[in-house]
């Protein structure tokens, strides 16, 4: 009888310890993204990206962040370079923020839509979890094209059941201050703000298993 309610013992403690780790194994964090993440016209460091590393240190999250982002980067150059940071970084999540410079070309949406989609496709075949950065066109883009862009994030995330930080740039948008003399690149001023839209989305993820 002691045998047996030992080894019982012995199997519940073994699930448990397994549990623990498997939810305690730091997690690498990829980040796909344009200028908007590669700390474009402020200091190393500065960028919410950055910040990001930060917090995950403060709040004793154990997760390397790998920012391959790249200034100028579409949906196709990220749906392009996608294979290869899945094979070389192995990551347990990705952050996907694209999609701004299609926009500002003025590129056919269902096309940044379709290489958002395949990142996303490629980043769960790979046994990644996925969070979805939103972005918004400014209004002199034409309401028609702005609304759809802006909704094609909205249908990514509802179609891939992928959650969805829905605008990053928002209360950074509103502050014109808050921008460099391109009027396009936030300040590192705004970068905690950026953070702030991102982290409530991303947080959840890092905390699953």
């Amino acid at each position: 009888m002691f045998n047996k309610v030992y080894s019982f013992l012995a199997v519940l403690l073994l699930s448990f310890s397994a549990a623990t780790n498997a939810y305690s194994a730091s997690k690498t964090v990829l980040v796909v993204g344009d200028s908007l993440s590669a700390e474009y016209g402020i200091a190393r460091g500065t960028g919410w990206v950055a910040l990001l590393e930060q917090r995950l240190k403060e709040q004793k999250l154990a997760a390397t962040v790998v920012n391959a982002s790249v200034s100028g980067e579409t949906t196709s150059g990220g749906r392009t370079r996608m294979p290869a940071l899945l094979s070389k970084h192995k990551p347990d999540v990705v952050v996907i923020e694209l999609g701004a410079n299609d926009g500002l070309r003025g590129l056919p949406v269902p096309a940044a839509e379709s290489n958002l989609r395949a990142m996303i496709d490629a980043s769960r075949k790979a046994g990644a979890r996925v969070l979805l950065v939103g972005m918004r066109m400014p209004p002199q883009y034409g309401r028609d094209y702005t609304d759809r862009f802006f909704a094609m994030y909205g249908t990514l995330s509802k179609e891939t059941k992928v959650p969805l930080a829905p605008f990053m740039l928002d209360g950074v948008a509103q502050k014109p201050e808050w921008f460099q003399a391109d009027r396009l690149h936030p300040l590192a001023e705004a970068h905690p703000t950026i953070l702030g839209n991102i982290w409530p989305h991303l947080q959840p993820i890092l905390k699953s298993k």
